[in-house]
């Protein structure tokens, strides 16, 4: 099967804040009766699908898509956030991945593409990896970890994420911002507001439904399974995610790699997108030398100075 001119079948052109980058092409799609708000845009390369966080819609992560200038993207609102309708029953993690299957092969993706995700999506996309290892080339999970299997954020922290509140009122976002998402968020109030200009207030059953789908979900014992290059990125500074989680996924993934966001909070994809624009793509294009020994990732080219990776042989030391 051959992808179609453009990367998609026809579909209602949606308006929304992404048209402003007239790169992006954003569309309704639906699927198995599920209406799905689109958005892609035609690249170099293997597609990149990204899997946003809990409640998020996909108008979040523009810094990020807008740092990939390059690169040929695919992002939806989940069931239940932002223009995407919930749907009647709750899914889980394998059902969503199912769906996301299905909307690839309507768009016309019917490969491997490769897969990324934060916080929330991280999860979503290291379930659609383990589900469907023939659709996914390399895998990049931010700001995420193994589900239950994981090192908890604090009791306080956790309250203020039950609740979609920070996407509904501008002012509580500004007051907990710094406390949940850390990094930069604490010291620039400028980048909240953005942040808070890109937001739409998911439906409370959406955001109730995407809480239950990670519900006694955890990887920890798949994750020796994956076969495809991973990379891992974490901040140091990220209240909701600590540190710990991330270097677990690193170390439970076969052929991973580590980069730590020095000073990197909750939200480092999106505030410091450029950065992290530019080790992604240098992941996802870059030439394996002989596909089998993790190490050789970086054999060539050394590795970045800006953070720390570590090829996953190297962990025992």
């Amino acid at each position: 099967m051959v992808k179609p001119a453009g990367g998609r079948k026809s579909a209602t052109t949606s308006a929304g804040a992404l048209t402003r980058n007239r790169a992006m092409q954003v569309e309704f799609v639906e699927v198995d009766g599920i209406r799905l708000r689109v958005a892609t845009r035609s690249g170099r390369g293997r597609p990149l699908l990204l899997f946003n966080g809990i409640g998020a819609n996909l108008d979040i992560v523009q810094p990020l898509m807008d740092a990939l200038d390059d690169m040929e993207l695919i992002i939806f609102d989940m069931p239940g956030t932002g223009e995407s309708p919930p749907t009647r029953w709750p899914k889980r993690f394998s059902g969503l991945a199912r769906m996301t299957v299905k909307l690839l092969d309507t768009l016309g993706y019917p490969g491997a593409v490769n897969v990324a995700g934060v916080s929330w999506g991280g999860a979503m996309a290291q379930q659609f990896a383990l589900q469907f290892p023939e659709r996914t080339n390399r895998l990049v999970l931010a700001a995420t970890s193994a589900g239950m299997i994981a090192l908890p954020a604090r009791p306080g922290v956790l309250m203020r994420m039950i609740t979609p509140k920070r996407y509904v009122s501008r002012n509580y976002l500004a007051e907990v911002a710094p406390e949940i998402y850390g990094g930069l968020m604490r010291r620039r109030p400028e980048l909240i507001e953005r942040h808070g200009s890109l937001t739409r207030p998911p439906s409370m059953r959406g955001y109730i439904y995407q809480l239950l789908a990670g519900a006694y979900w955890t990887s920890a014992h798949k994750l020796h399974r994956l076969r495809c290059p991973t990379l891992v990125m974490g901040g140091d500074d990220d209240p909701l995610i600590p540190l710990g989680n991330v270097r677990l996924l690193y170390w439970l993934i076969p052929k991973s790699y580590l980069h730590v966001i020095r000073g990197g909070g909750h939200l480092f994809l999106v505030v410091r997108a450029n950065e992290c624009a530019a080790i992604i793509r240098r992941f996802v294009q870059e030439r394996r030398y002989d596909g089998t020994d993790p190490q050789d990732y970086f054999l060539e080219r050394g590795l970045p100075e800006d953070g720390e990776v570590m090829p996953a042989l190297q962990a025992a030391g």
